[in-house]
């Protein structure tokens, strides 16, 4: 399509004339005077009228062939948020009907969000998408189609918003539209987005096509020619396409499988398109005969279709001259699909049975909402939509036959949930073509895999959560423990509680911390704080995620008494030695004020990191000794008036705070229940952070054990990630900054 700016609909009218299709044209009409008139006097960053954004939205939907209502749900998406003279919802039902205003509150970004952290608010856009493209997927096509056009004239935005769009394309609209099966939508938006995130790689690619194409025309035209003969030959009515593949297709394969241009196989490919599916193999046989195959680069979609609805013949064959090409093979309607995915429903649908169709092949979406009602955690959201959306399918069978797809990685855990929650719940073991196998062994395509189950199974293991792979298997099996083990969750979610609240060093009753974590589960959209307890306990929301409004929370209802020791932050100015004029900065990244000349460690009582609020003792004849300000050992030593002046103030050089170019040691308190593996889990855990454990030893505990750990460490901030990560393993109830 081209870019050329429009501002009136008569290309609109001209595209959805050629559909052939009966379109409401007067409420079209309405549509785009109504929104022209709202958006008068705007202008978008390149300077045209406002209007031409949505009119080149509209002209890509109706090339979708869409229905009348989407067509003016494109002309009016931004009219209730982004116009001077504003309308609202009930104005658009009054003018338009219901569908159209539920289609736009679909598109309408979420404003006035009371959401402190960025990232979360990004995150729950892309959540309320979802939740209303689950109601009504027209929403998704046309938000798809906004952001083509975005994409498309992106490049009078400013670096930053250019890099920053294209990203978020490229991680949540182009795998969207694959897995709508949009392919020709996905293609641009790939390759666009590509274009502004590694320009160089994008141009080197693409002056490579087309120097390798130009060599090769001649190739192109024999291959074309001999199979046009030979399918004449079998009296078979066809279309011939040639197609080169993508700059981004190509980009992706050298960057995953780390190949040359030459080692691209399917640079070229010969698309065939016929009338039945009978033609199509027919078609196969007579590709073969005339070529040699490459062994295991043939595919049948057609027998076993994608998720997504595609369905073709694929196969890789060398031609006469030595150069491989791909050929593929689809009927017509095969065909619009694989260009339009699940779009192409309202081409093809015809009464309730499409509709019934269109709900089983959009189950997906469903899932997904399951696993947003069962997490309240961002984070966990954003990782089911990357593994059940973004991921490639593996395709294995049941003993019956019947195919099951499942994200690639998927563990046999997850094909038994995949088959029904009952299946998952009394699974006690697996086989893999008739071999018993571990249960967390991940199937391969093709293989035939049977569940072993028992009546007598006491249900899941909590340790399945750190196998599954897929958000369904995971929501089902915290569902069970939500509802089966509610009272064990409880006390475990008490004990994480009381993890985190003894870290701040105040005391407190049971009725105070229950009184904090009811008034933190209003905060959350809990009702009790059983409810907050039950969810920590189960897995719905991980403390971490919490752990600052709890810390608000406590602070708020538990006051310091008046005897309380202070910390160093409330000790008197006059208690602190002033500053001198001169800075002494020692090798360890440590100002110190006030003395010079002398040597500076660090305390092995609290093992200070750059980021902590630090402060300095003058030790005799050891240097300056350096301490976390609330380490125990300041606390006491400051109530010693003795040693008052021997306190020196320190802190990091700015530079050495975020730079991370040193390493240093931290010590935690990991508090676990006792089950087996859980040490191997913490090794694997910081082995894929890239963390040196440096000791590591266990202590029996009245509810389990205290596992006492010494890590390298670059800073706070990196002190911090390495607790998020090993909260987050089955099994630890709280980690803590370990004091010796």
């Amino acid at each position: 399509m081209t870019n050329e700016t429009r501002t009136d609909i008569s290309r609109l009218l001209n595209i959805l004339e050629a559909t052939g299709k009966k379109y409401d044209v007067e409420m079209i009409g309405r549509a785009y005077e109504y929104a022209k008139a709202l958006h008068e006097g705007q202008f978008r960053v390149s300077g045209e009228p406002y209007i031409s954004h949505p009119v080149a939205v509209a002209e890509i939907v109706a090339g979708l062939e869409l229905d009348t209502e989407s067509i003016c749900a494109a002309l009016l998406h931004d009219t209730v948020e982004d116009c001077s003279e504003k309308t609202d919802l009930k104005e658009i039902e009054a003018k338009f009907g219901k569908v159209v205003a539920l289609l736009v509150d679909g598109l309408t970004k979420m404003v006035q969000m009371n959401i402190e952290d960025k990232e979360e608010a990004h995150i729950e856009n892309i959540r309320k998408m979802l939740l209303a493209m689950s109601r009504d997927v027209r929403v998704i096509f046309i938000k798809l189609c906004d952001r083509l056009h975005n994409m498309r004239t992106l490049a009078v935005k400013p670096d930053p918003k250019r890099r920053s769009t294209a990203l978020e394309t490229m991680q949540v609209y182009a795998p969207l539209a694959h897995r709508l099966g949009m392919q020709k939508i996905k293609q641009e938006l790939e390759n666009l987005g590509l274009s502004y995130l590694d320009p160089i790689g994008y141009d080197e690619i693409q002056n490579y096509i087309e120097e390798k194409y130009g060599e090769n025309l001649g190739f192109i035209e024999s291959i074309r020619n001999a199979v046009s003969s030979r399918l004449k030959e079998n009296e078979i009515n066809f279309t011939l396409e040639g197609r080169i593949k993508s700059v981004y297709s190509i980009y992706r394969k050298m960057y995953n499988q780390n190949k040359n241009f030459d080692e691209i196989y399917d640079f070229y490919a010969l698309r065939i398109i016929v009338d039945t599916e009978l033609e199509c193999y027919t078609a196969l046989g007579i590709i073969h005969e005339m070529f040699k195959s490459i062994p295991g680069r043939f595919k049948d979609y057609i027998s076993t279709p994608k998720p997504n609805m595609y369905r073709s013949l694929h196969t890789t064959v060398i031609g006469r001259d030595g150069i491989p090409f791909e050929v593929q093979i689809r009927t017509w309607e095969m065909h619009h699909i694989a260009e339009y995915g699940v779009a192409a429903h309202w081409k093809y649908k015809s009464g309730e049975k499409a509709d019934e169709d269109m709900d089983k092949k959009l189950e997906w979406i469903a899932k997904l909402i399951e696993t947003e009602d069962d997490t309240r955690d961002p984070d966990e959201f954003m990782n089911a939509l990357k593994t059940d959306i973004f991921h490639d399918e593996t395709f294995v069978f049941t003993p019956k036959g019947d195919v099951i797809a499942l994200p690639q990685g998927s563990t046999v855990i997850d094909f038994a949930y995949a088959i029904h929650s009952g299946v998952g719940h009394k699974m006690t073991g697996a086989k893999i073509n008739g071999m018993i196998v571990p249960i967390d062994t991940v199937p391969r395509n093709g293989e035939i895999v049977e569940i072993l189950t028992s009546s007598s199974s006491k249900g899941p293991s909590r340790d399945w959560l750190n196998i599954v792979k897929t958000s369904a298997a995971r929501t089902k099996i915290r569902a069970w423990f939500k509802k089966e083990k509610r009272p064990e969750n409880i006390v475990a979610g008490k004990a994480m509680i009381d993890g985190e609240l003894k870290k701040y060093g105040r005391p407190y009753t049971e009725t105070q911390r229950n009184e904090v974590v009811s008034e933190l589960g209003l905060r959350l959209g809990f009702m009790s704080a059983d409810d907050v307890y039950n969810t920590l306990g189960y897995g719905g929301i991980t403390l971490s995620k919490m752990a600052s409004k709890l810390k608000d929370e406590f602070e708020k209802q538990v006051k310091a008494p008046d005897d309380e020791p202070k910390t160093v932050v409330d000790i008197a100015p006059e208690s602190i030695k002033t500053a001198k004029p001169k800075n002494l900065k020692s090798n360890s990244g440590i100002v110190v004020d006030g003395a010079e000349g002398c040597l500076v460690k660090f305390a092995k009582c609290c093992n200070p990191l750059p980021g902590d609020d630090v402060i300095g003792f003058i030790t005799k004849g050891y240097g300056i000794s350096i301490h976390k300000s609330d380490c125990p050992n300041v606390i006491m030593g400051m109530s010693n008036t003795e040693n008052k002046d021997r306190w020196v103030e320190a802190h990091w050089e700015s530079d050495n705070e975020h730079s991370g170019a040193d390493l240093y040691e931290a010590q935690l308190k990991i508090f676990v229940y006792d089950r087996i593996g859980i040490i191997a889990d913490i090794s694997v855990a910081l082995s894929d952070m890239r963390v040196f454990i440096l000791s590591i030893n266990t202590v029996k505990s009245q509810d389990g054990s205290i596992v006492n750990l010494k890590v390298s460490c670059k800073n706070a901030s990196h002190y911090h990630s390495i607790v998020s990560r090993l909260k987050s393993l089955d099994g630890v109830i709280e980690v803590t900054r370990g004091f010796t």
